[in-house]
């Protein structure tokens, strides 16, 4: 008898279901139709790759459809927030070899943020080291 099968955490979204994630963690509930209106005016999806691709988050459990006359509306079965830590735990452990404050170091050490960015991370810090 070999061992009970481990369910796998679903991997990180492609560019594009992430462009339509974040869709729909804006808007809260919309339909393949709503989606496309929000996407950029130079970004070129036809309504049945949308459609595909929601069809395939639906597949994936991170996204819910319930049925709203002809139309499918669709809405996020995973917050924004759990996928930024998923995503960041994926990113710590295949680049920073698992070590968080790794990829602490390497972003204040790299160009580009600026002083209100480092005085909100100070803040935090202060937060997360007195109880």
């Amino acid at each position: 008898m070999g061992r009970p099968k481990k369910e796998a955490e679903p991997k990180l979204l492609t560019d594009v279901e992430l462009e339509l994630m974040t869709v729909l963690w804006q808007t809260g509930e919309a339909t393949v139709r709503d989606v496309l209106e929000q996407l950029p005016a130079n970004r070129q999806l036809a309504y049945t790759s949308v459609s595909t691709v929601l069809r395939i988050l639906e597949k994936k459990k991170l996204v819910q459809t319930r049925k709203d006359g002809k139309a499918h509306l669709y809405a996020p079965a995973v917050s924004k927030t759990d996928y930024e830590s998923r995503s960041v735990r994926d990113l710590v452990d295949k680049v920073f070899d698992g070590t968080p404050s790794a990829m602490v170091m390497r972003l204040l050490d790299d160009e580009g943020m600026s002083a209100e960015e480092l005085r909100e991370i100070q803040a935090r810090l202060k937060e997360r080291l007195e109880p």
